[in-house]
């Protein structure tokens, strides 16, 4: 919006703002704070709100975990459904410092709003319904593939994409990728949406790891689905103590931000040898903007939580990542910044194959594995102080992959 304004006021008025007001780097801080302040200054009577409804947190009963009843049963009123202050603020901050006329835009504030609205259907459906689980899993990962597969259809079908930006109403993504020449001399060539979306790349490693073109951009699709599929329930797995998943996100989303801003800069992007996507530092102003809102949405989900974000916010904030991950080609990334979201769920995946071919054997105490730790004696602090931790140290390997490929 305020590139648009700035575009009205010089052509109109001949106006010239400070062209600061229109820099990556300037509008990435201007939506993490405006964000930020939303969170704060909107969570009081947000919360207020929604202990007026009534809208208190499901937590698992004594037949199902008998000690996690014990250890969050003093949680069972705490109101849910943080995510939709979440949202709003990141939303308020994209139509203020985004440019509303870039295709990232839109992608990520409908994958917003879409997994939001799923994980918003599942939060009412288990206050609603008294004993209620919520929407059905099978029914709730149908919806995730679907939107997940739509947004991989528009960057992998050129003629889809051509249709879009065609109409004038979007240009469609592209990108520079350095080419070795003789003499020792690098090109930039530059590539489609559709060629720059069948590439694959591996941290620490500078070229592609493969190239997808013709009948394999079938395995692109299903990877795309996979990884935003994937850290959208990954994400929500996380999202088991207070303030867990927000710090995790918060870490994941300043690596990618990172990435962006770099991948936006033709210079730093030759220089790092990481490929140059014209536009992606939109996706960074959106990643600083959702980072503020965790850091807002902590002031009160930290211990003891006053609010939790619930699957409106968990299911959508792990979809933004996964598909900031897939626009800039960072799916392996994924896995290395958001090591913690990766192992939750891969504890869940091996308990409940464990209990179904083990004849009802357990790997964990409980699984997702920070109630693990809580079986074992661990105050809720400790847990997510050291999980924090561990999330630290993976975004820290991720940023040294950019020095060492």
């Amino acid at each position: 919006m305020l590139l648009l304004i700035v575009d009205f006021l010089r052509v109109m008025f001949s106006l010239q703002l400070p062209s600061a007001f229109t820099y990556f780097s300037t509008r990435m801080i201007l939506a993490a704070a405006t964000a930020l302040i939303l969170s704060i200054y909107l969570g009081p009577r947000f919360i207020k709100k929604l202990y007026e409804l009534k809208i208190g947190q499901a937590i698992r009963s004594v037949e199902e975990c008998p000690l996690l009843a014990e250890l969050h049963g003093k949680k069972k009123d705490t109101p849910t459904m943080g995510g939709l202050l979440m949202l709003f603020s990141m939303t308020v901050a994209l139509f203020l410092w985004m440019d509303l006329t870039n295709v990232f835009t839109w992608i990520l504030l409908l994958t917003s709003l879409v997994l939001g609205l799923v994980g918003a259907t599942d939060d009412y459906l288990k206050l609603r319904y008294k004993n209620s689980k919520g929407m059905k899993a099978r029914r709730k990962m149908i919806f995730q593939i679907l939107f997940s597969s739509l947004i991989a259809i528009y960057l992998l079908c050129p003629s889809i994409t051509d249709f879009i930006s065609g109409q004038k109403i979007f240009k469609a993504p592209t990108a520079k990728e350095q080419v070795q020449k003789a003499g020792h001399k690098t090109k930039l060539v530059t590539l489609s949406t559709e060629e720059y979306m069948g590439r694959f790349y591996l941290p620490f490693f500078k070229d592609p790891a493969a190239h997808l073109d013709g009948w394999l951009k079938l395995i692109s699709f299903c990877f795309f689905v996979i990884v935003i599929t994937g850290a959208s329930n990954a994400v929500n797995l996380t999202d088991g103590l207070d303030g867990l998943a927000a710090g995790c996100i918060l870490m994941a989303a300043l690596v990618f931000a990172l990435f962006a801003f770099l991948s936006n800069h033709i210079e730093l992007a030759r220089y790092l040898n990481i490929l140059y996507i014209e536009g992606s530092g939109e996706i960074a102003v959106y990643l600083f903007a959702l980072a503020g809102a965790c850091l807002g949405f902590l002031w009160f989900n930290g211990y003891p939580a006053q609010v939790f974000m619930g699957d409106t916010g968990s299911l959508a904030l792990g979809g933004v990542i996964g598909v900031s991950a897939v626009l800039l080609r960072r799916e392996a990334l994924l896995a290395l910044a958001g090591g913690i979201f990766v192992i939750e769920a891969l504890s869940v995946i091996l308990q409940v194959l464990s209990y179904r071919y083990r004849n009802k054997k357990r790997i964990f105490l409980c699984a997702p594995l920070h109630h693990h730790y809580e079986y074992k004696g661990w105050p809720e602090t400790k847990v997510v102080a050291r999980f924090w931790i561990i999330s630290l140290l993976f975004a820290i390997m991720s940023v040294a992959s950019l020095k060492f490929q």
